[in-house]
């Protein structure tokens, strides 16, 4: 009798939990637990893969290498700076006492901006038929570039001091090439420094230095 009672009791139990069941999938809502919080809505802003601030985002992106740029570089672009040549230059020649039997070419920027001089001036006195060589250990780490006013500088060793020379003369005009961005190229116009009133003797070592950006480099050769 307690066994059929008992029975009698879990099928009750049963048939009561699948009425509750059937409600909540009539209604929609599901078993929820009772007290349960419900979830509120984030406010953490997804940022976009492309690095992009969010719309009304005040975040300010630093640079980064962590300084800001201001002003104008130490060095101008390439499209600011012309190469020098007669047109935008004054070039002096003087004889010098030290070394012996050299000169010293000096070009002044009188253009509007900077230019750069390259490689070494080509030296061609009166007629003459050949072209000095350049002093190889010369050659600067850098092409000196002048700014407006600024000079630079070349050295001409005229003569060897042991006469070891040949073909010696003296020459009353001297023509100063400038070179243009590769080797042998044209820079534009030539320059034509006035010579002392009696000339420059040279032979055949006749051979010019690299543009320099200081006279006592030039000099040094």
């Amino acid at each position: 009798m307690r066994t059929f009672r008992h029975a009698r009791l879990l099928a009750a139990a049963g048939a009561t939990l699948a009425t509750l069941a059937l409600t909540a999938c009539e209604n929609g809502t599901g078993t929820q637990d009772e007290g349960a919080s419900k979830p509120t809505a984030s406010t953490t802003t997804q940022q976009p893969s492309n690095g992009e601030q969010p719309a009304g985002s005040t975040e300010t992106k630093q640079p980064s290498s962590g300084t800001e740029q201001s002003g104008r570089t130490d060095e101008p672009a390439a499209s600011d700076v012309a190469i020098c040549n007669g047109s935008n230059t004054k070039v002096t020649a003087q004889p010098v006492s030290r070394p012996l039997n050299h000169m010293l070419l000096t070009v002044t920027n009188t253009g509007a901006k900077p230019c750069s001089l390259m490689y070494y001036p080509v030296l061609r006195f009166d007629e003459m038929q050949w072209v000095p060589q350049a002093m190889a250990d010369s050659k600067p780490q850098a092409v000196p570039t002048l700014d407006p006013g600024a000079s630079g500088y070349a050295g001409v060793l005229l003569s060897a001091a042991d006469g070891s020379g040949e073909g010696g003369m003296t020459g009353k005009k001297l023509t100063v090439a400038f070179q243009g961005t590769t080797p042998n190229s044209s820079g534009g116009a030539s320059a034509t420094p006035a010579l002392p009133a009696k000339g420059m003797y040279y032979d055949s070592t006749l051979s010019v230095t690299y543009w320099q950006s200081e006279a006592e480099d030039a000099l040094a050769y």
